[in-house]
């Protein structure tokens, strides 16, 4: 497309934006095949322990959530939601940290091997959400042509 038909202005920021959010894309659907892995590796025993449950099950709820918004960013160019994204990603470091002070806590009991699948399991969430943020940005950028400073 680029040497056929060589898109200028509006055409080539389409045509770059989207080859570069593609790339954000597939890594969520990448770190979304990761949080399968640690629950089938565990399985038939649970891979999460019962006080990190209502954590990891909120990280889930939220990358649901930001995954959702990011699609529909991408489908209506909605700046609203492509802001909201950011904040639904704190939303996630909150629960990321709140992980790891769990993690590192004196009354770990599970060991590491446990510990480890917790914090890999912590970082693909949080990357997840990292990567609609970005996609969000890009979008913004391509609607705007500036970069928000709220999505910075």
């Amino acid at each position: 497309m680029l040497a056929r038909q060589q898109p200028v202005a509006g055409d080539l920021l389409t045509l770059i934006t989207s080859l570069r959010m593609s790339a954000d894309l597939e890594r969520m659907g990448d770190l979304t095949s990761h949080i399968a892995k640690v629950a089938r590796m565990r399985y038939p025993a649970k891979a999460v322990p019962s006080e990190l449950v209502e954590t990891v099950r909120e990280m889930g709820t939220i990358a649901e959530r930001i995954i959702a918004k990011a699609t529909s960013v991408i489908a209506s160019h909605n700046l609203d939601d492509a802001i909201q994204l950011e904040k639904d990603d704190d939303d996630m470091d909150k629960l990321h940290r709140k992980l790891f002070l769990t993690l590192l806590d004196d009354s770990w009991r599970h060991g590491i091997e446990t510990a480890i699948d917790m914090t890999l399991l912590g970082r693909y969430y949080e990357r997840c959400a990292d990567h609609a943020v970005s996609v969000a940005r890009r979008v913004y950028f391509l609607v705007t042509g500036e970069y928000s400073s709220d999505l910075a």
